[in-house]
């Protein structure tokens, strides 16, 4: 009998395990987990990002999922706390058993996930983190993790080539928030691209976040010559130091990134002081492709809301890495890794892009212009 009863919890225990190791995935759901920034500090990037994501996998759902199985979100808030981020990831992976986690929104949180993707060799993917470092540094490429944004670098670029190209700009100021490597990464590449395109950059002031008053900085800046402003930062700041610049007369372009992308620019600038302002963006409303106007149209429908870059790339981003489950040899998640570092001409609604050797996309830079406060029009400047 004693027997009879080991052998029976020796099944009952491998059995366990068993479930335990591969379950999630091989009945009629698939399992990805949703990291993400649902409440803190930059909370409106993980909603944003999380209401795209829901979308997709409603579409996805919708029109028979993976071979028949359903695509289930296992979804977690880490409250805008990088170490949070990590055991949510932590509990994802080893728990809920995902495929691969998608988030968080955030350079930071999310590279504090990656040692945990590369322990339990489960890829994680983020649509909006930025930061050059992502997903290679001076150890090489991070094999589990992959992004669907362009970088800093690119866009810093990218915006300084546009002031050359575009409009004729030889001379430029920087105002750069000093407090963030979002902005200093900006700048530097924003520098070194203007002064290889000819340009000059004839002075560079700085502020921190939370700082409200620029008209020191804006009354020196005045004393010089300069045909544009490039302003790396978040919106916060951004709106309140082009409201106080045009209140001082000063009427040149001004420049900015992705950090412009909100609403409440314009509620800060004023409409009026929102004309010859130009940013670079991973998506735009006024783009008429079909893909884009369908996903606006989905987006209104089931949210009553106009969508913004945010949205667009959550909505990327799980119809990427669903794709990539789809063309994996077998639901685990070295296979999902492999499928999502061989991507190729993945068409989404912040555009076409291919995964390059550094696990980053291969895309369009977008640059709008804003007249009135409103999006007048957008531009695809190419990544070739």
């Amino acid at each position: 009998m004693k027997k009879v009863i080991l052998l029976l919890t020796s099944v009952v225990v491998v059995l366990a395990l068993f479930a335990g190791c591969s379950g999630a995935n091989t009945g009629n759901t698939i399992r990805i987990g949703v990291n993400y920034e649902l409440t803190g500090k930059v909370a409106s990037y993980g909603e944003d990002s999380v209401q795209g994501i829901e979308l997709a996998v409603e579409e996805i759902n919708a029109a028979g999922g993976i071979d028949g199985k359903e695509i289930e979100i296992v979804k977690y808030d880490n409250k805008s706390d990088e170490a949070l981020a990590t055991t949510l990831a932590t509990r994802l992976m080893t728990q809920d058993k995902v495929l691969a986690v998608l988030g968080p929104a955030t350079s930071g949180a999310f590279k504090a996930t990656i040692p945990t993707a590369i322990q339990n060799k489960i890829p994680v993917a983020s649509g909006s983190t930025t930061a050059d470092d992502i997903t290679v540094d001076d150890n090489g490429v991070k094999e589990y993790a992959f992004r669907i944004c362009f970088s800093d670098n690119y866009q810093g670029t990218g915006m300084a080539n546009y002031a050359i190209d575009r409009l004729n700009a030889a001379k430029a100021v920087i105002i750069v928030d000093n407090s963030s490597d979002y902005g200093k990464g900006l700048a530097e590449a924003f520098t070194n691209a203007f002064k290889e395109g000819g340009g000059s950059i004839v002075a560079q002031e700085a502020y921190v976040a939370g700082d409200t008053n620029f008209n020191s900085i804006i009354t020196k800046i005045k004393g010089e010559e300069f045909d544009v402003i490039f302003i790396p930062g978040y919106y916060e700041e951004a709106g309140l130091i082009i409201k106080q610049a045009r209140e001082q007369g000063i009427t040149v372009p001004i420049l900015g990134a992705d950090g412009f992308d909100s609403p409440d620019l314009a509620k800060l600038a004023g409409d009026e002081a929102l004309n010859d302002v130009y940013y670079s963006n991973h998506f735009s409303s006024l783009d008429v492709d079909p893909v884009v106007q369908n996903f606006i149209e989905g987006f209104n429908k089931k949210y009553n809301e106009q969508p913004g870059a945010f949205h667009a790339l959550g909505y990327d981003l799980a119809k990427f890495v669903v794709d990539s489950i789809d063309r994996a040899e077998k639901l685990d998640g070295e296979s999902v890794k492999d499928a999502l570092a061989a991507t190729v001409d993945f068409k989404g609604v912040t555009g076409t892009f291919t995964i390059d050797e550094n696990h980053n996309p291969v895309k369009d830079l977008i640059v709008i212009e804003l007249v009135d406060g409103k999006q007048h029009s957008s531009e695809r400047l190419s990544a070739d």
